[in-house]
C-alpha cells in the first residue's frame, strides 16, 4: 500500500495555485519548515512563512537569551544567509541590525524568510572550556547528519517582533531511521515528516526535540507518562540501562509533590557526549514545562551516571513547581532579546535545588546524615562567595557584573534560603506547614497563567504564612545580612560537630588536583610530594611517578576525566593494580585501595527533645 502524505509545504503550494477570485485572508500564525534530510556543510535550512505584516518594516529575531540559562548567549551567531522573499519569490531588502536581529523592508509584501543554522556543540571548548562564548550544552544544538539532531528550538526558530504570542506550526523533514523524542504531539502520520503545533513562540521554545535512532522507554507515574530517550554515540548505554533508577526517583518525586502537578507527559532527553573535539562539553540539564534536556559524558560509569541523573533530573523536574507554575511577569512575558530579569532567583532555582535534596531524604533515598552533609557543603560554597550581597538585587541584575559572577550562588545560598524558610514554617506551625505547602498555596493563588508582580511577592508570602517569614525575607534575602545557619538548624535539634568524610584519591576536598599532566607527553604524573596522599603511599607510588594504567586500563590527558569519574566508585579494601613509569622503567604496583579520610565540620542531630519537629521537617 502506498502512503500519500500532504505536507505543509505542499499545502501552501496548492493554495497558491487557486484561482485569483479567492479573497485573501489575514494570516495570524507562523509556519516553519526545518529540513534535517538535506544537511549541507553541517548546516540545516529553515524556512519561515510569516504572519500578515501591516507595517512597512518588521524585525526578525533569533533569541539572545532563553529562560533558565541566565546568560546572554546570542544564538543569532549560529545563523547565516538570512533572506526575505515576497510571494513571487523576489528578494526583499533585509539588513542585519545586530548579532540576533534583522530589519526587513517592504514588509507588507513579505511571504517567507529563509536561513541556515549551524550547531553549537561543534564550537564548545574552542576558546577553552568554560569560556563565556560557549553555549551551555543542554541549551545548545547538535547537527550530526543521519544520526542525531538536538533541536533546542530557540536555536533553530526565530520570531517576528510583536508576533511572538501567535500560534506556530512546525514541519520537520527527517530521515525515516530517526525518531523525534519530545512532549509535543506529532499530528502527521508520516514517518519522514513530523508536524507540531504550539500556541505561541514561548511554548515552542519550551519543547525541545531530539532526533536519533529510537532508543527510549516509557512508564506512567500517577497519571503522568514519562519518556526517557537516550542518544549514546558509541552504544555504551541504552535507555533501559538508566530507566530503573530514573523511574525509582521520579516516582519518589511525584509522591513527594502529591497532587501539585497535572502534566500528562514528561520527556527526558539524554544526550551522551563522546568528548570528541567537536562535541558537547558542558554537562548538566535545562528545564522545560514538560521535559528536560540532559547532557552527560558517555564515559561515565553507570553508577556515577545514575547518581548524577538523580540530582540533575530531579532538580529540573521540580521546576514544574517554580518558575513553571509560580512565576513573575518577567518570566511569563519573557523577552528573548531585551530581557528583564526577575528578583526571585532564590525561589526559581533555590527552592528547586532544595526540593531536589529534600525529597531524597524525605523518600528514604539518602540518609539524614547525607542530607546534612549536602547542606553543609552548600554553606561552605556560599561562604566562599559574596555573602553580603542582596539576593534580590543580584537576581535582578544577574546578566551584569559584579552580580553575574555570583550567579552560581543560587544553587548554594538559594537552596539554604529555602531550607531556613522551611525550618521556620515547621517551627511556627508545630510541624504542620513547610515550604512545599507554601508553594502549593502560591500555585493556588497564581498558577502558570497568572504571573505575580516582582515587588509584591514578599507581601503575598507574608500574608499567607507568618510575619516572621516576611522579616526573614526582608533581612536575609532582600537585605545584606548573612544567614546564621546554625541558629536555624538548632530549631530542629541539629548542631555542628566534626565528621569524617571519605575523599577522592586524586582530588583534595573534591576540587584540588593531587596529580598533574605533562603537557608535552600527555602523561599523568603524581605530584612531587605525595607524602600526604594515603592512597598513593599505601601502594608505593612515589613523587613524579608516571601513572600509566589502573587495573590494566591506560590513562592520559585525553581520558583523565574517565579516570576521575571511575575513581568515584572505588571502595576501600578493593584490589587494585597500578602501572607506573619511574626512572624510565615500568613497575606494576599491586595492593588494596586506601581512600583518604578528611575531618570536616558538619551537622548532626543531637537534641532528642526535638525529634518530632525534625521528623516533620525531613519526613513530613
Amino acid at each position: 500500500m502506498k502512503k500519500i502524505v500532504l505536507t505543509l509545504s505542499c499545502a501552501i503550494f496548492l493554495m497558491s495555485c487557486k484561482t485569483s477570485n479567492v479573497t485573501s485572508t489575514v494570516k495570524n500564525d507562523v509556519s516553519v519548515s526545518i529540513d534535517l534530510v538535506n544537511v549541507i556543510d553541517d548546516k540545516v535550512k529553515v524556512t519561515i512563512i510569516n504572519p500578515t505584516i501591516t507595517t512597512e518594516t518588521t524585525t526578525f529575531n533569533i533569541p539572545k537569551i532563553v529562560p533558565g540559562t541566565y546568560s546572554e548567549d546570542n544564538y543569532g551567531r549560529f545563523v547565516d544567509n538570512v533572506k526575505a522573499f515576497d510571494k513571487k519569490g523576489n528578494p526583499l531588502k533585509i539588513a542585519k541590525m545586530d548579532e540576533n536581529s534583522y530589519t526587513i523592508y517592504e514588509a507588507t509584501k513579505l511571504a517567507k524568510v529563509t536561513y541556515n543554522v549551524s550547531d553549537t556543540f561543534d564550537t564548545e571548548g574552542g576558546a577553552g572550556f568554560g569560556e563565556s562564548e560557549d553555549i551551555f550544552s543542554p541549551a545548545g544544538t547538535n547537527i550530526k547528519a543521519g544520526e542525531n539532531f538536538m533541536l533546542n528550538t530557540h536555536g533553530f526558530v526565530g520570531y517576528f517582533e510583536g508576533k511572538s504570542e501567535i500560534p506556530y506550526t512546525v514541519e520537520i523533514k527527517h530521515p525515516a531511521t530517526l525518531w523525534g523524542a519530545t512532549s509535543l504531539i506529532d499530528t502527521n502520520p508520516s514517518n519522514e515528516v513530523d508536524i507540531f503545533t504550539a500556541e505561541r513562540y514561548g511554548a515552542l521554545v519550551d519543547n525541545p526535540i531530539m532526533y536519533s535512532k529510537p532508543d527510549y522507554t516509557e512508564f506512567n507515574v500517577e497519571g503522568m507518562d514519562i519518556v526517557i530517550s537516550v542518544y549514546s554515540p558509541n552504544g555504551k548505554y541504552k535507555a533501559a540501562d538508566i530507566t530503573p533508577e530514573t523511574e525509582k526517583f521520579m516516582r519518589a518525586q511525584k509522591k513527594f509533590l502529591g497532587k501539585f502537578n497535572a502534566n500528562k507527559k514528561y520527556t527526558v532527553l539524554l544526550y551522551l557526549s563522546d568528548m570528541a573535539a567537536k562535541d558537547a562539553k558542558g554537562f548538566g540539564a535545562l528545564e522545560h514545562m514538560t521535559s528536560t534536556t540532559v547532557v552527560m559524558p558517555e564515559m561515565m560509569p553507570i553508577e556515577a551516571l545514575q547518581e548524577q541523573l538523580k540530582d540533575v533530573v530531579s532538580h529540573e523536574f521540580f521546576h514544574i513547581v517554580t518558575p513553571l507554575s509560580v512565576h513573575s511577569r518577567e518570566i511569563h512575558y519573557f523577552d528573548f532579546n531585551k530581557p528583564q530579569m526577575s528578583e526571585h532567583l532564590w525561589m526559581y532555582e533555590g527552592i528547586t535545588e532544595y526540593f531536589a535534596n529534600l525529597f531524597q531524604v524525605n523518600q528514604g533515598l539518602i540518609s539524614e546524615e547525607d542530607f546534612y552533609k549536602r547542606m553543609n557543603g552548600k554553606i561552605e560554597e556560599a561562604n566562599a562567595m559574596n555573602d553580603k550581597m542582596s539576593f534580590t538585587k543580584m537576581s535582578k541584575n544577574v546578566l551584569e557584573q559584579p552580580y553575574k559572577e555570583q550567579y552560581l550562588n543560587v544553587y548554594q545560598k538559594g537552596a539554604l534560603i529555602a531550607m531556613c524558610i522551611d525550618i521556620q514554617m515547621r517551627e511556627l506551625s508545630n510541624g504542620k506547614r513547610g515550604i512545599l505547602s507554601l508553594m502549593q498555596d502560591l500555585s493556588n493563588e497564581f498558577g502558570s497563567n497568572k504571573p505575580f508582580k516582582d515587588e509584591e511577592l514578599f507581601a503575598t508570602i507574608t500574608r499567607i504564612t507568618y510575619p516572621q517569614i516576611g522579616e526573614f525575607l526582608n533581612t536575609y534575602v532582600a537585605g545584606e545580612t548573612p544567614i546564621p545557619y546554625e541558629v536555624f538548624f538548632a530549631k530542629m535539634g541539629v548542631t555542628k560537630g566534626k565528621t569524617i568524610a571519605t575523599g577522592n584519591p586524586f582530588l583534595k576536598d573534591g576540587r584540588t588536583p593531587l596529580i598533574t599532566v605533562d603537557g608535552a607527553t600527555k602523561q599523568i604524573k603524581a605530584l612531587e610530594d605525595v607524602s600526604n596522599n594515603i592512597f598513593m603511599t599505601s601502594l608505593g607510588i612515589q613523587g613524579n611517578d608516571v601513572l600509566k594504567s589502573f587495573n590494566d586500563k591506560e590513562y592520559n590527558l585525553d581520558n583523565i576525566y574517565d579516570l576521575i569519574m571511575s575513581s568515584e566508585s572505588w571502595k576501600d579494601g578493593d584490589a587494585i593494580s597500578v602501572t607506573v613509569i619511574r626512572d624510565g622503567k615500568e613497575l606494576v604496583l599491586k595492593g588494596k585501595i586506601n581512600l583518604p579520610k578528611e575531618e570536616k565540620s558538619g551537622f548532626m542531630a543531637t537534641d532528642k527533645t526535638k525529634e518530632t519537629i525534625k521528623n516533620a521537617w525531613l519526613k513530613g
